[in-house]
């Protein structure tokens, strides 16, 4: 009888166990700052093409892995296809970034695609799932992902990115019941999207909420803590064995006690919070994710070793997934993300 290989060690830190060296995937690790994405993407054409590409999403989500050997492997698409599969037509301008045709009103929230029919246009995403859940190592844990609905929210009422979310803030403001009606339907159809990655073949799945930071007080509780709450308490109850991380980036005090009031299975943190600090308050609830700064994948040096040595022996008490506070940038030396595996590592 031949004899099961080992839990994979991301599935062991989400469970709850402490390892002596932490697993480690970096946000954004297929992007730009690999020449052979680089090369991947101008095949596919543009950026969307690449994201409704099964073959060519499947390949630059393998790229990190065949390279660095990573612990995980994160579905290589874009938080804002979940808009495009509600109706808003969407593009990306090049060096600019998104942009989409707006919701800014109740009855536009309303005209909105309905949630059962999203499936026909990600139907590509679950694709790529399948492909990467058969051509991944065994090893390596495969992550779906969606952006949480504030974020994707902000999206969708300004149109692009925006540095405040100003417009969204102006919708709750104007409001309320309408904003928290987008709201409700970003929810649901963020519900039928990761679930049926999870379906397809993701082991774990991520919210991203980028944009968190700015919500404050009642509206950090409506808008970021009760729609993550709500997903996760509708996809444990499908998928009761496939572990969250949500990522409320920039909560900073609202880190504390959000796993518990949301359910998640680990909490990522952006690096504007400490480490020593994090662990003393975000770590005793459950596993934690990050939380390095980004711009030490550009400088390098002694400093971005003795940084990850630091994150990893102040995490070392509990459970732990090594991650970056946000995605690398494309500006990054690839080299200097094998020095930080090197120094997790060793």
């Amino acid at each position: 009888m031949t004899q099961s290989a080992p839990q994979k060690t991301i599935l062991r830190a989400l469970a709850g166990e402490v390892q002596a060296i932490p697993p480690v995937w970096m946000m954004r690790q297929a992007g730009r700052y690999l020449p052979e994405y680089r090369a991947t993407r101008s095949q596919a054409g543009d950026f969307l093409s690449l994201c409704y590409n099964p073959e060519l999403a499947a390949e630059v989500t393998l790229q990190p892995i065949r390279r660095y050997g990573f612990d995980a492997a994160i579905l290589f698409a874009d938080i804002l296809l979940i808009s495009q599969a509600l109706g808003l037509k969407l593009w990306f301008a090049e060096g600019e970034g998104p942009r989409m045709h707006t919701v800014t009103d109740a009855a536009q929230v309303a005209a909105l695609r309905p949630v059962a029919d999203i499936h026909e246009t990600l139907s590509p995403i679950y694709e790529t799932v399948r492909l990467l859940s058969r051509a991944l190592p065994r090893e390596t844990t495969l992550i779906g992902f969606a952006g949480a609905p504030w974020t994707v929210a902000t999206y969708m009422v300004a149109g692009r990115g925006t540095k405040d979310q100003a417009p969204a803030h102006d919708f709750i403001a104007r409001d309320r019941a309408g904003f928290a009606a987008l709201i409700d339907t970003l929810s649901d159809a963020t519900v039928e999207y990761l679930s049926a990655q999870i379906e397809a073949g993701a082991e774990v799945v991520k919210l991203f909420d980028s944009w968190a930071g700015s919500l404050k007080g009642a509206d950090f509780d409506d808008f970021a803590l009760k729609p993550t709450a709500r997903i996760i308490a509708a996809l444990k109850a499908r998928h009761p064995d496939t572990p969250i991380i949500a990522f409320p980036r920039e909560a900073g005090e609202r880190y504390i006690g959000f796993a518990k009031a949301t359910g998640a299975d680990c909490v990522a943190l952006d690096n504007s919070v400490s480490a020593d600090w994090a662990a003393q308050h975000v770590q005793p609830d459950g596993c934690v994710q990050g939380n390095l700064a980004s711009s030490h994948m550009v400088t390098g040096g002694d400093a971005l070793v003795t940084e990850t040595r630091r994150i990893v022996k102040a995490f070392s008490k509990g459970p732990h997934i090594f991650n970056l506070g946000h995605g690398i940038t494309p500006d990054a030396d690839p080299d200097n993300v094998q020095r930080m595996i090197d120094a997790i590592r060793t």
